[in-house]
Order: C-alpha cells, then structure tokens, then sequence
C-alpha cells in the first residue's frame, strides 16, 4: 500500500495579487476574485477570474495643483479570466470587497455587463488609491 500523500495547499487564494504572464496584460499586477479549479465546458482546466491595473496611476508630489493630482491618479482597470499557468503569485494579498453579482463569468460575455463590472472594479480600486494602501500594487512593474 502507498502512503496517503498530504495534500497540496492552496495558495491561489481570492485577494491573492498576481503579475499575468501572457497575452494583452503580461506583466501587469491582478488580483485575484473567484478561483475554479474544476473543469467546466470547454475550459478544462483550472483558471482564475482576476481583476487589475491596465494603465497605472502616474507620481504626484507635493507641489503639484489639485487639478494636476485627480489627472496623474487616473488608471484603466481590467476583468479577466486567466489560465493557472498564466499568473504568477506574489506574496501579497490585496484585500478589496467587489460585489460578485456584478463581476461574474457571465457578465464578461456581454460588452455591457462587461463595462460595468470594469467600473465596479475602477470604485474599489481608486478607494483604496486614495486611501495609500497597497501602494505597491499601484506602481508599475519595473523590468
């Protein structure tokens, strides 16, 4: 007889931030929402719903005007669902609450559900811009 093998932990884990390795966002930072790990329909195989940074907020310092401040923390958001063997993970968490009604697999079928879930995620994220958490999740990578 074999002996019971422990099993593997999880570490692809919901809040977990990730970098994307392939495709349209390589290199970009996500985190991630909703994780399925079973095979489903045409995709069979484990995959990640994330959603992260597309164009990143620029540096403000001191001495700029408060109109110079909103334009330079501007940034472009994204919602995706990612092969396991395409993400990357950190060691950080990135702990945001959206709402999973509104960011789901079916709503990124639709242009339109789409577009909201993409502004649902841009509220969450410039909340926790403005509140100075996470900063490093906010910067973009330098490679």
């Amino acid at each position: 007889l074999l002996p019971l093998q422990p099993k593997m932990p999880r570490f692809l884990k919901q809040k977990k931030v990730v970098i994307l390795l392939n495709g349209r966002y390589a290199g970009k930072k996500a985190v991630i929402l909703k994780h399925f790990d079973k095979p489903e329909g045409s995709h069979n195989f484990g995959r990640a719903l994330v959603a992260g940074i597309d164009r990143y907020p620029r540096k403000v310092t001191k001495r700029m005007s408060n109109k110079d401040k909103q334009r330079r923390s501007r940034f472009k958001p994204f919602v995706k669902l990612v092969n396991y063997n395409h993400i990357m993970p950190t060691r950080y968490n990135f702990n945001v609450d959206i709402d999973q009604k509104i960011v789901s697999i079916p709503s990124l079928k639709n242009p339109a559900t789409r577009q909201k879930a993409r502004t649902e995620v841009k509220k969450k994220f410039a909340k926790r811009l403005q509140v100075g958490d996470n900063k490093w999740f906010f910067t973009k990578l330098r490679f």
